[in-house]
């Protein structure tokens, strides 16, 4: 066990052994081993205490990790734990695949030649080890209340939201689509980033905790939103969005090319055996293809890393802009590069090929012009670049959008914003519907899974503040607030 903190002058950045990529790419499972406890204490004890720590600024949950580093350079990791699941109900889903380059670690004060702290690992292995010693409890109040909520989606928004209300009390009814919890948590993202069983294992908490789970339960074809605003005191809708976008370019409806969720959930239902039986030989599997992703965010890493460990012939992602420009983790960037990826950058698909059948797509050379809207550099085409890439799958990983809720829920009344997602009051998380709630990527359109966990906290916070307004309303005999 370290003396003091601020090691880092010491000792150097060291994260928990990588699976060699000969092993890990012939298998899903998860490429990081966890830290042994005396390394993950060396570790910790690199954090500087700094006075203003940005890594907790730059967390969307606050989370306390400066405190917490500390407790666990001191192996008080039962005090370590009490302080991250405070602020956090997953600690051990975001120390996995949180983008930790962009947020905590990338906005560490330790400068660059001595490498930021690896809080992201250190994090999991807190978690792992509460596990061990039996410190993770299901959610238990000091009292059962009468009133009850309704969460409509059991993805990271909505399990927090259930996790806070159960432990103020409120039976908590989840209602899910699926035939497991977890959303994209389990259907989107592949195994080698977050095996499935840490998901199930938060579920079988919850259900400990009383929380029950309606799963393959659509909410439009078992009972319409007006239905369920009258079973429950009020109602969260975390359902995510899943609506994948497209391109319009030439050949985009030839055979073998396909949306990128639709090829992650064929590839997760596969590896949890209830895949279709036209899996092996059917678009969704990569095997002995030469594969193209299309996109640069996140889902495209996950797409080809997926197609890596399918055992495709080829695997190349096409974007528009540079490396520096990315917006996925420049970490998950440099895996796939690791596993054989190729990355053909500053450029776009200018049509797919072929004859009935992708057998290759026509992409265009892109330079950086002026910066957009966002302060990005703006992609502009270069004339006379054209080139062509074989090509016999083209996997589409250009970002998500909502499904139409209004027409899905039967409920016309709810109202939207102009990108399709639901209104909702900031503060409140409050939609135009009496009692009904909204959070996570449904509202704030698609993003990180530890944003959606916010969301879930403060969708919670606020729900119970309007429940316990109604009471006292109708205990003082005043008309209740809607």
């Amino acid at each position: 066990m370290p003396e003091t903190m601020l090691q880092f002058t010491e000792v150097d950045q060291a994260f928990p052994e990588k699976r060699p990529v000969g092993d890990r790419i012939g298998d899903f499972s998860e490429i990081f081993r966890d830290y042994a406890r005396a390394k993950a204490e060396i570790q910790a004890a690199r954090c500087s205490q700094c006075g203003i720590p940005f890594c907790q600024i730059h967390c969307p949950l606050q989370n306390n990790i400066p405190d917490w580093l500390k407790l666990t350079a001191e192996g008080r990791i039962e005090e370590a734990y009490e302080l991250s699941a405070a602020t956090n109900n997953f600690p051990e889903i975001c120390g996995r695949i949180c983008p930790h380059d962009r947020l905590c670690e990338g906005n560490c004060v330790i400068e660059r030649g001595f490498e930021s702290v690896t809080i992201g690992s250190i994090e999991r292995h807190i978690t792992e080890t509460a596990f061990d010693m039996g410190l993770v409890t299901p959610p238990k109040p000091l009292q059962d209340l009468e009133q009850s909520v309704g969460i409509i989606g059991a993805g990271p928004a909505g399990l927090a939201a259930a996790d806070m209300l159960r432990r103020r009390g409120y039976r908590v009814d989840i209602y899910d689509r699926h035939d497991r919890i977890g959303g994209l948590l389990v259907y989107g993202i592949p195994n080698f980033k977050l095996d499935k069983a840490i998901v199930a294992r938060r579920g079988e908490i919850l259900r400990r905790g009383k929380v029950r789970f309606h799963l393959d339960f659509e909410v439009g074809r078992d009972a319409s939103l007006a239905d369920l605003r009258g079973r429950h005191d009020a109602l969260l809708i975390a359902t995510g969005v899943y609506k994948s976008r497209d391109i319009t370019v030439p050949g985009v409806g030839l055979e073998n090319i396909v949306m990128a969720l639709d090829y992650l959930v064929a590839a997760n239902r596969h590896g949890l055996g209830n895949a279709a039986a036209d899996y092996e030989a059917g678009p969704l599997n990569a095997a002995g293809k030469q594969v193209v992703v299309v996109g640069g965010g996140d889902t495209a890493m996950d797409c080809l890393r997926t197609a890596v460990r399918q055992g495709a012939k080829s695997v190349k992602c096409l974007y528009r802009r540079d490396r520096d420009n990315m917006p996925g983790s420049m970490r998950e960037v440099s895996h796939a590069e690791e596993e054989g990826v190729e990355f053909v950058w500053l450029a776009a698909p200018e049509a797919f090929l072929g004859n009935g059948r992708v057998n290759g797509v026509r992409a265009i050379r892109m330079r950086l012009g002026l910066p957009d809207a966002g302060g990005r550099q703006a992609p502009e085409a270069i004339a006379d670049s054209s080139f062509n890439l074989p090509c016999d799958l083209a996997i589409k990983a250009l970002g998500f959008d909502p499904e139409d809720l209004p027409t899905l829920f039967g409920e016309p009344d709810l109202a939207l914003t102009r990108w399709g997602t639901i209104r909702a009051d900031l503060r409140s998380l409050a939609t135009n519907l009496d009692g009904v709630f909204a959070a996570g990527d449904i509202v704030r359109g698609a993003s990180l899974v530890v944003w959606a966990i916010r969301d879930g906290r403060d969708a919670a916070a606020a729900i119970d503040r309007y429940i316990q307004g109604k009471s006292r309303a109708r205990v003082s005999g005043l008309a209740p607030v809607g």
